[in-house]
């Protein structure tokens, strides 16, 4: 998958994600599949990004973003489920996603 596409691949899903989280809250029903698709398209986007060639450093950091990808899904496994533990799980992949995207400019020094 080239980068273009994987960029467009992880805006549209972080808006379908932020509506699936807002529209949670108004009780609409199919709040939890719009996140869920959300979620998987974000994790894809961070899965197919290559990294063979990173040093230590963005390794790291590429298996963190994988790691708040995951903990979307899990996020959204509880939304399904109608328990209020999903916002815990989203709180965690919000803070690790704010954490590499500041760590990762300098991941090249």
């Amino acid at each position: 998958m080239n980068r273009q596409m994987r960029n467009y691949i992880f805006m549209f899903s972080s808006v379908l994600a932020f509506a699936g989280a807002t529209l949670y809250i108004t009780h609409w029903m199919h709040a939890p599949q719009v996140f869920a698709v959300g979620a998987a398209g974000i994790t894809v986007s961070f899965m197919t990004a290559p990294y063979k060639n990173l040093g230590f450093r963005s390794r790291r950091l590429h298996r963190i973003n994988i790691l708040a990808g995951v903990s979307m899904i899990a996020a959204s496994v509880f939304m399904f489920r109608g328990r209020m533990e999903w916002v815990v799980f989203l709180f965690i992949s919000a803070l690790l996603l704010i954490y590499t995207s500041f760590v990762s400019p300098r991941a090249g020094e």
